[in-house]
C-alpha cells in the first residue's frame, strides 16, 4: 500500500513560486540585469586596473589643447582634410602597420575642394589606412545595395546572400572608393543604462556581412576573428590607458627642421587618429568611466580583437541554473527547522564564495551573473525566514495558551524557551507525585446558596489553591466537579517533586483554614480532604485534535485519588509510603494506619505530614 504524500509546506510552495520565477526571468522578465551589469562594471574595473594594454597601439589625439594649438595653422573644428594629408605623410615615414581613423569623412568640403584633393591623393598612395563609417537607424531600406558597396569595398558575404539587402549607413563620402578600408564603428549601448560593454565583430544583414572596423583591420593583418557578431569587452587599465600622443605635437614636430620627436615612435605600431576633447562628442559611457574617448574605445576593441583577449559571457543557463541550486539548497535546512540564523551564515558564505567566484571568472575573461541567482537565493531565504518566523510565532503562542491552563506562566515561559511543544510532551513514561483534593460540605452549602454564589464561591477557591500549587511548581491536571487534580515531577524534571507536593498540600489546608474564617458560620461544614502519591505514570497530551489535555494516567493517578477519598476522619492530608520514602527528611510523617483500597490486594501504609520545627 502506498503512503500517502505529506502536503507541500509553505516553504515548499515559496520555493516553488521563486523557481517559476527564475524560469520566467530568464526567458522574458530580465529583472535583476542592471543590477548584475553595475557589480560586474565593478570587478571589471577593478581587474582593468592590473592588466596593461597593448603597446603597439597608439592613440594620435585631437584633444583641447591640439584644437587650441592648431587654431592658428588650421582654424576651427573640423580641420580642412589637407591638415590630415600632411599628418598622413609624416606618420607614413615611420612605417606603421596601420593607420586607423575614428573620424568621419562622410561629406566633402564644399568650400575647399581642393583640401579634399590632397587628402585623397595621400590616401591613394597608403594601403594601410582604415576609415570609419556608421550604420544609421531608420529604415534600411532605403539604405545602400549591399551589392554595390561589396563591389567596392570587397565586403564579405555568404554565397547565399541577398541581392537585394540594403543598409542605412554613413560612408566615407568624402574619399575615393579605391580607398575604402572601411568598418564600422558603431557604439552599442545598455538599452537599460546606456553603458557600451560590448562591441560588433559583425553585422549579418541578409547574408553580407558589415564588419566593425577592428574586424576589418584584422583581415588584412591576417588575425582571426571570433565567429560570432560581437564581443564583450575585456578592457585594460584606467580612463586612458593607450599611450596619447597630441595631435598637434606630432603635426608641429615634423614641420620641424630638427625634429624633437623619436622618429620611430611609431613604427609598426596600430595609429588610432581620434578625438577625446569633450567639445567634439565623441565621450561614452563604459563600465570604466561615463566619460571616456570614443577613440579608447576603438583602441580596446583593436587590442581585444589582435590578441584574442575578449571576454566571454557564461552560458545564459548558469545563472538561472545557480539560482535554483541556491534555493534547493536553502529548502531543506528550512525543512528540518534549522536556525534561521545558521542559514543566513550559510547563505553568507555562499554569497562570498559566488562573488568570488565571479571575480575570479572576470581575471580568467569570463563574465559571470552572479546577482540575479544570489538575489533569488536570498529573496528565498528572507521570504523562507519570515514564514518560519510566523509559523513560530502561532506555534509558541498556541503552546502558550495551552501551557498556560495547567501551569505556572514562569514555567510556562522556561518550557517554551526550551522549545518544549505539546508534540514533545506526548506519552513520556515519568516518575511523579499526584495530588487529589476534594471539597466536603460543598452539599450542604449549595443548599443555601444560589448556582451563582457557589459558581463565585469555588472560582475564588479553586484561584487560591492553583496559585499555591503553581508556586510550588506542581501542574494543574484538571478540576474534577469540586476536585482539584495535580501532580510534580512533569513536564519539567523536579527531583524533589514529593517534598514540593506534600509542601503544596500542607500549605493548601493553611489556605483552607483562613478561607474558612473568611466564611464565618456560613464555612462551618467547608473542609477539603487531600491524598498524595508518588510513583511511574504515563504523562502526557491526551484528546483529539480539537481538545488536548496535558494529564497523568495509571495506577499512580488512581491510588492518590483513593487515598484522598480515605481522609474523612482520618486527616486533611494522607501522604503514601512511597511519597513519605521520596521526601527524605523534609518533614516529619504520623503513621495513621495500613488502610484496605479498591483493586488492590496489599494494605496501603498511610501518614499525615508535619512541617519540621
Amino acid at each position: 500500500m502506498n503512503k500517502p504524500r505529506p502536503p507541500l509546506t509553505r516553504i515548499h510552495l515559496l520555493a516553488l513560486a521563486l523557481a517559476l520565477l527564475v524560469a520566467l526571468n530568464s526567458v522574458t522578465l530580465d529583472l535583476f540585469s542592471s543590477l548584475d551589469h553595475a557589480l560586474s562594471d565593478v570587478f571589471v574595473r577593478k581587474v582593468a586596473a592590473n592588466l596593461k594594454p597593448d603597446p603597439d597601439i597608439v592613440i594620435v589625439d585631437i584633444d583641447e589643447r591640439s584644437i587650441a594649438a592648431m587654431q592658428d595653422v588650421a582654424g576651427s573644428w573640423p580641420w580642412p582634410r589637407s591638415v590630415h594629408g600632411e599628418l598622413l605623410e609624416g606618420i607614413a615615414k615611420q612605417e606603421p602597420k596601420a593607420i586607423v581613423f575614428d573620424i568621419l569623412f562622410s561629406e566633402p568640403d564644399r568650400y575647399r575642394p581642393e583640401s579634399d584633393q590632397m587628402f585623397n591623393e595621400v590616401l591613394s598612395g597608403m594601403p594601410n589606412v582604415y576609415l570609419p563609417m556608421l550604420q544609421m537607424e531608420g529604415d534600411q531600406a532605403n539604405g545602400v545595395p549591399l551589392a554595390e558597396l561589396a563591389k567596392l569595398t570587397d565586403l564579405p558575404h555568404r554565397s547565399d546572400a541577398d541581392p537585394n539587402a540594403r543598409a542605412l549607413l554613413l560612408a566615407p563620402q568624402a574619399i575615393a572608393p579605391q580607398s575604402w578600408r572601411v568598418g564600422l564603428i558603431n557604439f552599442r549601448e545598455d538599452k537599460k543604462d546606456g553603458i557600451g560593454r560590448r562591441y560588433d565583430v559583425r553585422r549579418d544583414i541578409g547574408g553580407w556581412y558589415l564588419e566593425s572596423l577592428p574586424a576589418r583591420l584584422m583581415r588584412d593583418l591576417s588575425i582571426k576573428v571570433p565567429a560570432q557578431d560581437d564581443i564583450i569587452l575585456h578592457w585594460r587599465g584606467g580612463q586612458s590607458p593607450y599611450l596619447h600622443i597630441p595631435y598637434s605635437e606630432l603635426y608641429a614636430d615634423q614641420s620641424r627642421q630638427h625634429p624633437l620627436r623619436d622618429p620611430h615612435e611609431l613604427s609598426g605600431k596600430i595609429v588610432i587618429i581620434g578625438s577625446t576633447a569633450t567639445g567634439l562628442h565623441d565621450i561614452r559611457a563604459t563600465p570604466i568611466s561615463s566619460l571616456y574617448s570614443g577613440a579608447s574605445i576603438l583602441a580596446t576593441a583593436i587590442d581585444n580583437l589582435k590578441n584574442n583577449r575578449y571576454t566571454s559571457a557564461a552560458p545564459h543557463f548558469v545563472a538561472p541554473l545557480l539560482a535554483l541550486l541556491l534555493i534547493v539548497s536553502l529548502l531543506p535546512l528550512f525543512a528540518r527547522r534549522m536556525d534561521a540564523f545558521r542559514i543566513g551564515t550559510v547563505m553568507l558564505v555562499s554569497t562570498v564564495l559566488l562573488l568570488a567566484l565571479q571575480y575570479l571568472a572576470m581575471t580568467r575573461m569570463v563574465s559571470l551573473d552572479m546577482v540575479t541567482p544570489l538575489l533569488f537565493g536570498w529573496l528565498f531565504y528572507f521570504g523562507a525566514a519570515l514564514s518560519e518566523y510566523l509559523r513560530e510565532k502561532r506555534s509558541r503562542e498556541q503552546t502558550v495558551r495551552m501551557f498556560n491552563r495547567f501551569l505556572d506562566p514562569r514555567v510556562v515561559e522556561s518550557l517554551v524557551a526550551q522549545g518544549e511543544t505539546p508534540q514533545s510532551l506526548s506519552g513520556q513514561a515519568r516518575d511523579i507525585t499526584v495530588l487529589f483534593s476534594d471539597i466536603r460540605g460543598f452539599t450542604t452549602m449549595s443548599e443555601s446558596h444560589t448556582p451563582e454564589q457557589i459558581v463565585a464561591l469555588l472560582n475564588r477557591y479553586f484561584s487560591l489553591q492553583v496559585e499555591i500549587i503553581f508556586r510550588h511548581g506542581g501542574t494543574l491536571d484538571k478540576f474534577i466537579g469540586d476536585a482539584i487534580m495535580a501532580f510534580w515531577g512533569a513536564p519539567q524534571e523536579d527531583p524533589q517533586h514529593a517534598a514540593h507536593a506534600v509542601a503544596a498540600a500542607i500549605e493548601m489546608e493553611a489556605c483552607l483554614l483562613k478561607f474558612k474564617e473568611e466564611l464565618g458560620e456560613e464555612g462551618k461544614d467547608f473542609d477539603v480532604g487531600i491524598g498524595i502519591h508518588s510513583g511511574k505514570a504515563v504523562v502526557g497530551f491526551i484528546g483529539s485534535n480539537e481538545r488536548l489535555d496535558y494529564t497523568a494516567i495509571g495506577d499512580t493517578v488512581n491510588l492518590s485519588s483513593r487515598i484522598e477519598g480515605l481522609t474523612k476522619g482520618v486527616a486533611r492530608i494522607l501522604v503514601s509510603s512511597d511519597t513519605v520514602e521520596r521526601c527524605g527528611d523534609a518533614f516529619d510523617f504520623t503513621a495513621t494506619g495500613s488502610y484496605k483500597v479498591k483493586g488492590r490486594n496489599q494494605e496501603v501504609e498511610l501518614y499525615f505530614p508535619k512541617v519540621r520545627t
